[in-house]
């Protein structure tokens, strides 16, 4: 390769990677605004049942200082449910600066998608083992047979349980759970997916550039157009509204996902 081609190589690469990351960043689901401790975006739950899980989220965020939320949303508008979940937390700002004390059970009934979004500071009291345990065991069955409400219910009471614990005691019932599953779901299929997208660019742009036969450049740049459309979700929702707001949490991915 001469080096006005290396040169040219070099610089499709930089513009792919600016590209990448300019695409990543304005990729975000829209969310609904944070409205309560129990924001049921999709009507999923009567107006006493949020009522009273209002006043048990409450007095669990007086004990402990620890938010938990409920939400149920109508769609995850073509993202993963762990890949919603851990975005989500973080525009909301679920949990206090630094501690990072959030949980939020989030129910796509639509989707047939829950899962419980773990904040940084409570990954040791509520690891990805346990919320799948508490996924199975409390939350899926009552969805399996039609009662989404209850499952709702059910799970949110079982993390008051767990949240409300002594550290010692919690970690007790972590230890008994079961093992614990491999984390980083929510960012090892889209870093896969753009090393791939990487690999087949370098490859096509190799190929043209060489003047190799059987190599087009509308082919090669189809996946760069994909993936550049895939940022049209970047509307943010809200954070706050109703005399509720969280703290500034940060969320990293850690909790579990189950489907019915």
């Amino acid at each position: 390769m001469t080096a006005w081609a290396r040169a040219i190589l070099a610089s499709a690469l930089a513009l792919f990677a600016g590209l990448v990351l300019a695409a990543s960043a304005g990729a975000a689901p829209s969310f609904p605004a944070l409205t309560g401790r129990v924001v049921d975006d999709a009507s999923a739950l009567s107006p006493q049942t949020r009522a009273s899980l209002d006043v048990k989220l409450a007095a669990l965020e007086t004990k402990t200082s620890r938010q938990l939320v409920v939400v149920t949303v109508p769609s995850l508008q073509g993202y993963s449910i762990e890949d919603y979940g851990y975005q989500l937390g973080r525009a909301w700002g679920i949990g206090e600066k630094g501690r990072n004390n959030g949980v939020l059970l989030i129910v796509a009934p639509n989707e047939r998608r829950v899962r419980v979004e773990v904040g940084y500071g409570l990954e040791g009291v509520l690891t990805d083992a346990l919320s799948s345990v508490l996924l199975q065991e409390r939350v899926l069955p009552k969805f399996r047979s039609g009662d989404v409400e209850g499952g709702v219910v059910a799970g949110a009471d079982a993390l008051i349980d767990q949240l409300s614990l002594p550290d010692d005691q919690a970690r007790a019932r972590v230890a008994a759970a079961a093992q614990p599953e491999p984390k980083g779901g929510a960012t090892s299929v889209p870093i896969i997916v753009l090393v791939l997208l990487g690999l087949w660019v370098v490859l096509g742009l190799f190929g043209t550039i060489t003047g190799r036969p059987g190599h087009r450049m509308d082919l090669w740049l189809l996946p760069l157009l994909l993936l550049m459309s895939g940022g049209g979700h970047g509307r943010r929702g809200r954070g706050g509204g109703g005399g509720f707001r969280g703290g500034g949490g940060s969320f990293g991915g850690g909790g579990a996902s189950g489907s019915w």
